[in-house]
């Protein structure tokens, strides 16, 4: 500060020094504003020059600071590596842009397509709604046309007449009584069900001197019947019991008749009356002959041509096994067809017996003109002849070893025991009846009870007499099961019967064992086959056959069961649109009322036509076309062909005549929740499916937090009274349709396995179609057969545990079957698919059919099952050897 002041003092004394320092300051700031001028202007110009300029030299060497080419700066490695990459680089950016524009160009064209689409779109629900409205303007013209065409019918309205029936007409004599003229059909209209009332036999006199085994018989019968009603009101027809009688205490004929016109329903004259006579000895006597039974029918063994009215009563036979079922292992086989004795005959004949007949009345007194020739002596002749002439081995034998056993006038007596005459029969390739001298005796005990136990044994009888009435001859065509020859045809009888071929042998054989076994063998077939008789005549249609009621055990379902691509796969198989509506139910049968009208029997193993595959039904043994009706559940049609029968173009013959049809699943299970809720989440979106019928065999119910999987159709859990394998193939009433799929619950099949199964079922209804086969084979060490399971080209038979078979057959197994072959699947638990293949092969004369190339289907992984038992095919011959002593023969 103080040497400021002093400078600044000092130039103001000096004068000149101030303004000299100032302007040398100004110089230098001048100086160094120009210098760096020059230097940031004129260097780079200068700098630019030379570079751009120095390129020119010839030296390439010169060329210090100029350009330099792109190989020569790419020369430097790192340089190199740069170029490449931006190279790449632009070459896939050209081609991502040409890609770009590609695409937009594709998608440019889509958007055109959805337009188009959508208008497409429209377009289709526009013509799907005109369609809809004309389905439904076509459907209201058809229900309108019904309308017009089939009006409406109600029942009629039964009306019941008066207890006396006063207006009833009289006949002229009750020797001409027929259906026409003495019985009154007011009281069994169309729709009545044909209901029957029984007399209690212990409320009138005559019961006590019923043949208790007969009597005890008839009532266990008619408890079970499902005609049988308690309200005589109602009746159609009424049933009284008079025989077998005890002839020790046997009542007079006028005692029997007083007793029989103060019956409270008797209505003066007896119409819609039956008196049935069953005769389990071949003494019975025709006690009824002396007794005036006015319009009554009679149900006997015995007639006289006098007594017997054709059309009107019933020629029966013999109830031999009154109380039990007939012991299959005493019956032989029908193979080999001839036998030991070409033919063979025992009977004496008794000329002095006293019968009901001679104490009142005699024939003489009856008949106009002379008593007819007696063939017989010429018969033991030529018999005799025969016996002599040892061309073939025949037993003839007129006079019994032992006492013979009492018989009608000019009938010849049965000789010895039953055993005895059964054992000889077994022997004998045909069986001799000769019907008694008196051609005026139609039909007696005796004959019934030779016929009845060569029917029994398979020797096929030869009848010496063609005016016997033979068992149930006006709905039964004897002549396919035995030969009725006259008798002066005695001496050509050796010749016809060694001309006689093995086929024809076998074909009779076999239908005289199945008449046997449906009308002869037990006290349920001869009453269900005298009420189907009369039921038949006045044209009433059967009752429908019982259903299994199935108690349904409470479920839970959870969540949508999963779909394995795998099992889902349906290939090419196409059986026609699946539906997406619920599940519907086969059609039913709709021809009630004009079967009895239209069928006649037919032989159910040679006739030709669709109705000659089933004869029976459990309640009706007689017309083999009352095997289709199913009643309630589901009808039954002809199968085999459809409406056009043989010869109809295979596409209208697929499924018979039904164009759509689905099939009912039932799995049959034990304690394997696990396994079993596998099985069901496979048949998820198996297509069509109606329902899923479990069979629940344990006693243990599933347990309460069991989810089941929701696949898509109803699943009925169905609870079973007892443990059984029977169970299986009960016609349970949720099954409506008429396909049952039987499946085991640890079978594993795919979903074009079982629509291929399906189809071929389809077209083959009347059999087991099915995937894993088995066969048998003939021991020849212990003469026995045996069930074989290995791989093999041969099969007899398919396991049930993943078959097709029509519902028709679970009737069948349940209701009409032997009962020993029930109880011997119960008892081994065991055997049940075995025997359904017999009764099938049995009804049809085929084999099952096996698809695909399946031959087990077991899942690995689960539990123990039944075949894994070392008893297992120890049981399994054994029922094979029994099923075939029960039918007879293996097929």
């Amino acid at each position: 500060m103080t040497g400021y002041t002093m400078l600044r003092n000092g130039g103001a004394g000096n004068g000149g020094q101030p303004w000299l320092l100032r302007w040398s300051s100004r110089i230098r700031l001048t100086w160094l504003s120009f210098t760096l001028f020059i230097i940031l202007v004129f260097f780079p110009l200068i700098a630019h020059y030379y570079l751009t300029t120095i390129d020119d030299a010839d030296d390439a060497g010169k060329r210090i600071f100029g350009p330099r080419t792109g190989n020569e700066l790419c020369e430097v490695k790192h340089v190199q590596d740069l170029c490449r990459i931006r190279e790449s680089v632009s070459e896939e950016l050209l081609q991502l842009e040409a890609k770009r524009q590609e695409l937009n160009s594709e998608i440019a064209k889509l958007n055109l397509k959805i337009e188009a689409c959508k208008k497409s779109i429209e377009n289709a629900k526009q013509d799907l709604l005109q369609l809809k409205n004309v389905i439904s303007q076509t459907e209201h013209s058809y229900k309108e046309l019904m309308a017009q065409n089939q009006p409406k019918l109600s029942l009629p309205i039964r009306l019941l007449p008066d207890k006396d029936d006063v207006t009833f007409p009289l006949p002229k004599s009750n020797r001409n009584c027929r259906l026409h003229n003495c019985f009154d059909y007011s009281r069994c209209p169309l729709t009545s069900g044909f209901p029957v009332y029984v007399y209690n036999s212990d409320d009138y006199p005559f019961g006590s001197s019923l043949d208790p085994l007969i009597k005890q018989a008839f009532e266990a019968t008619v408890r079970t019947n499902v005609y049988v009603t308690e309200n005589a009101n109602i009746a159609c027809v009424y049933i009284i019991l008079v025989g077998e009688m005890q002839e020790p205490v046997m009542p007079k004929p006028t005692e029997l008749e007083q007793q029989l016109h103060s019956l409270p329903y008797w209505r003066t004259d007896g119409h819609n009356h039956l008196i049935i006579n069953l005769s389990r000895k071949s003494e019975t006597q025709n006690f009824l002959y002396n007794i005036s039974t006015g319009r009554a029918m009679i149900a006997q063994s015995t007639f006289y041509d006098l007594q017997y009215r054709p059309g009107f009563d019933i020629v029966v036979s013999p109830l031999v096994h009154a109380m039990s079922e007939p012991n299959f292992l005493e019956i032989p086989p029908q193979v080999p067809v001839k036998r030991k004795y070409l033919f063979s005959f025992q009977g004496e004949k008794i000329e002095s017996l006293r019968s009901s007949l001679q104490e009142v009345r005699s024939f003489e007194e009856e008949i106009e003109g002379n008593a007819p020739a007696d063939y017989d002596d010429r018969i033991i002749t030529t018999l005799k002849a025969v016996q002599d002439s040892k061309l073939d081995f025949v037993l003839v034998e007129f006079t019994c070893k032992n006492q013979p056993k009492a018989s009608l006038p000019t009938e010849w007596a049965l000789c010895g025991e039953r055993d005895d005459r059964l054992e000889l029969l077994k022997l004998s390739t045909f069986a001799l009846i000769i019907t008694p001298g008196d051609t005026r005796l139609v039909i007696s005990a005796g004959c019934a009870m030779r016929l009845f136990e060569a029917l029994e044994v398979g020797a096929i009888p030869v009848v010496l007499g063609e005016q016997v009435q033979l068992p149930y001859n006006d709905v039964i065509r004897w002549n396919e099961a035995a030969l009725i020859i006259p008798k002066p045809r005695i001496t050509e009888v050796h010749f016809l019967l060694r001309s006689i071929s093995d086929n024809d042998l076998l074909a009779m054989r076999r239908q005289g064992r199945f008449l046997w076994e449906t009308y002869f063998s037990t006290s349920d077939n001869v009453f269900s086959t005298v009420l189907a008789i009369i039921r038949t005549r006045i044209q009433i249609p059967a009752a429908p056959i019982r259903e299994e009621t199935a108690v349904e055990i409470p479920h839970r379902s959870g969540k949508a069961a999963g779909t394995d691509p795998n099992m889902a796969d349906n290939g090419d198989l196409d059986l026609g649109p699946v539906e997406t509506e619920p599940p519907y139910a086969s059609p039913k049968y709709l021809r009630n009322f004009t079967l009895t009208a239209m069928d006649i029997y037919r032989n159910w193993n040679s006739a030709p036509g669709p109705f000659h595959l089933f004869p029976y039904t459990p309640f009706d043994p007689v017309l083999p076309s009352e095997a289709k009706f199913l009643g309630s559940g589901t009808g039954f049609r002809p199968i085999g062909g459809g409406a056009g029968g043989s010869g109809k173009e295979f596409q209208a013959a697929l499924g018979g005549n039904v164009p759509r049809e689905q099939f009912t699943v039932v799995m049959l299970t034990y304690e394997r929740e696990e396994v079993l809720m596998n099985s069901l989440e496979r048949l998820n979106g198996l297509p069509y499916l109606n329902k899923v019928v479990v069979v629940w065999n344990s006693p243990k119910l599933p347990s309460e937090d069991l989810l089941w999987p929701d696949i898509g159709v109803p699943i009925m859990v169905v609870r079973t009274e007892k443990n059984s394998l029977n169970n299986r193939f009960l016609p349970w009433d949720e099954i409506e349709t008429e396909a049952i799929l039987s499946i085991d619950d640890d079978a594993h099949l795919r979903h074009d396995e079982i629509m291929f199964g399906f189809r071929v079922w389809r077209e083959a209804r009347d059999r087991i179609v099915g995937f894993p086969g088995r066969y048998h084979a003939w021991d020849i060490p212990h003469q026995s057969w045996l069930y074989n399971s290995n791989y093999s080209c041969e099969l007899s038979m398919v396991l049930t545990g993943a078959a097709f078979f029509h519902k028709y057959y679970a009737y069948l197994y349940s209701y009409v079957m032997p009962q020993a072959i029930r109880d011997m699947v119960d008892e081994y638990i065991n055997c049940e698919d075995i025997a359904m293949n017999f009764l099938v092969s049995h009804l049809t004369r085929k084999p099952p059919i096996k698809v695909t190339s399946r031959w087990t289907f077991r899942c690995p992984g689960c539990p123990q099952a039944l075949s894994h038992d070392d008893s297992h095919f120890h049981e399994r011959h054994k029922c094979i050897n029994f099923f075939v002593k029960v039918y007879g023969q293996l097929r």
